[in-house]
């Protein structure tokens, strides 16, 4: 059957970047289960469509079983601030709000109750999406559910991680199963397009090494200079999207020979964040438990399992400080402040992942 676009339905579709079969990137098993071959046998590739520029999932053939993770304080800080600009830009206007929820957990909600706004479940005058919109396998689909869940004179507010940030910085392991978009700027304003809505501003933050947060409005309206400048900074680095293929072997590289050289000088190296984009990173480095203690992570409903893929465990953030690890890897950066302050215990053993290496941290 002929592929086709999860966005604008062309069938021009070019692979950009293929990590072959690995694992499911939502199914953490129980921790003493067997490691089976099969649970490494997902097929995992980005396409990118040669009409509407959406970079997209091409098949996903797991079954989402994703605990719901606990919200980092970067994310919560990132979303005040937002919020914040946004009302600053006189965008808040009105007195309803409908939320589309991501798997991720947290909410915006409590920040624009505290503006007065109350949620409905009709046409809101502000409606949110805060890295919601990309676990939509429509993606044509769910552009237009939101449009019609906007009121007429409201504003749709949509924060993304940007697919300039992912290929400048190498961060081949934002693709994942159950992440279905990865978006341009120039792509999102023709998917809302064809929603019947305009860009109209942008706002720009450095989680996750680059989001863009979107305000889009019903109709035709100009869209302001921070549009075109995102525009243009973005347009030479997203058609070098195919340039990723080529940081995973390093990366991989780097980390199996990270692991090998701490295990044979007798460290003892556990990791923080059993995070999604952790999974087929692990999982292509060999990590096992002679290697890799164990993952630390604070959602309780990780707890108790395994990474997919390795024998790993994930385990509380008190047993990490309990086993008092030689080297900590954290593999999601963004962490780094909140779990140098909760954690001050393992100050001086975090090791920050990197395409090129994990890396010490400078001092705070």
């Amino acid at each position: 059957m002929t592929r086709r676009c999860r966005g604008c339905g062309h069938t021009t579709l070019t692979t950009v970047l293929d990590l072959g079969a690995v694992p499911a990137a939502d199914h953490f098993p129980p921790r003493d289960t067997p490691v089976e071959p099969t649970e490494a046998a997902h097929p995992l590739r980005m396409d990118r469509c040669g009409r509407c520029g959406l970079a997209q999932l091409a098949d996903d053939d797991t079954v989402t079983a994703e605990p719901r993770g606990i919200e980092p304080q970067a994310l919560r800080d990132q979303a005040a601030d937002a919020v914040a600009r946004v009302r600053s830009a006189g965008l808040l206007c009105g007195d309803t709000v409908t939320e589309f929820g991501s798997p991720h957990g947290g909410s915006w909600l409590p920040l624009l109750t505290g503006h007065g706004f109350t949620e409905t479940a009709r046409q809101a005058d502000v409606v949110l999406d805060c890295f919601g919109i990309m676990h939509e396998p429509d993606q044509r689909a769910a552009f237009a559910t939101r449009a019609r869940a906007t009121a007429p004179d409201g504003v749709l507010l949509v924060q993304y991680h940007s697919l300039a940030a992912i290929v400048a910085q190498g961060q081949w392991n934002a693709l994942r199963h159950g992440h279905f978009a990865y978006y341009s700027l120039s792509a999102l304003r023709t998917l809302l397009g064809v929603a019947g809505m305009s860009v109209v501003t942008v706002w720009e933050f450095d989680l996750y090494g680059g989001t863009v947060l979107l305000a889009a409005r019903h109709g035709d309206h100009p869209a302001d200079a921070t549009v075109a400048r995102v525009l243009a900074a973005e347009a030479g680095v997203v058609d070098h999207a195919a340039d990723l293929q080529q940081v995973v072997d390093r990366h991989v590289h780097a980390l199996t020979a990270w692991l090998d050289a701490a295990a044979a000088k007798g460290l003892r190296v556990y990791a923080y964040g059993a995070a999604s984009r952790a999974v087929a990173l692990l999982s292509m480095a060999g990590a096992r438990r002679e290697l890799l203690a164990g993952v630390a992570d604070a959602a309780p409903a990780k707890q108790g399992r395994r990474m997919p893929g390795t024998d790993v465990p994930i385990i509380s953030p008190a047993e990490l400080v309990a086993a008092a690890p030689d080297a900590v890897l954290l593999t999601l950066p963004d962490l780094l402040a909140e779990v140098r302050t909760r954690l001050p215990e393992l100050d001086g053993r975090w090791f920050v992942d990197d395409p090129a290496g994990p890396r010490r941290p400078a001092m705070p």
